[in-house]
């Protein structure tokens, strides 16, 4: 069976698909760190900003609905052999934002820089989108 090689957009797919493993075990750690302390399952739903707890569950819902986004590109790129330094580039600045997206949403640091980075992975997928269509 013939393989295909790892293209920057596969390597962005394997890092994007490890970050969000890699979220998903650190929300365990904290649930089960919450439940040993003596918190409810309750609390997990609980909408608060500044609880670790809820951020790490909202990193990993919004990773989890933009990652059938970017494997929708990269099925894209593959199919129709698209690729190339813009797509390469466009691909390295998507997942660079979605790290850090993720990052400042953990963090809880000012909401405003979670939009800046959500904006720029918004345009990046429409540019690879644009790239792989025509």
């Amino acid at each position: 069976m013939p393989t295909i090689d790892m293209t920057f957009p596969f390597w962005g797919l394997a890092i994007f698909i490890l970050w969000t493993i890699a979220v998903v075990i650190l929300l365990l750690i904290v649930r089960i760190r919450h439940l040993s302390a003596g918190g409810s399952v309750k609390d997990f739903a609980t909408q608060n900003d500044e609880s670790l707890l809820w951020r790490l569950f909202r990193v990993q819902s919004n990773l989890v609905e933009n990652l059938p986004l970017y494997i929708g590109v990269v099925f894209l790129l593959t199919v129709r052999g698209v690729s190339g330094i813009a797509v390469d580039s466009l691909v390295v600045v998507y997942i660079v934002f979605r790290l850090i997206h993720s990052a400042i949403h953990i963090a809880g640091i000012d909401p405003m820089f979670r939009f800046l980075s959500l904006v720029i992975q918004l345009v990046c997928l429409v540019a690879l989108t644009a790239l792989a269509i025509f």
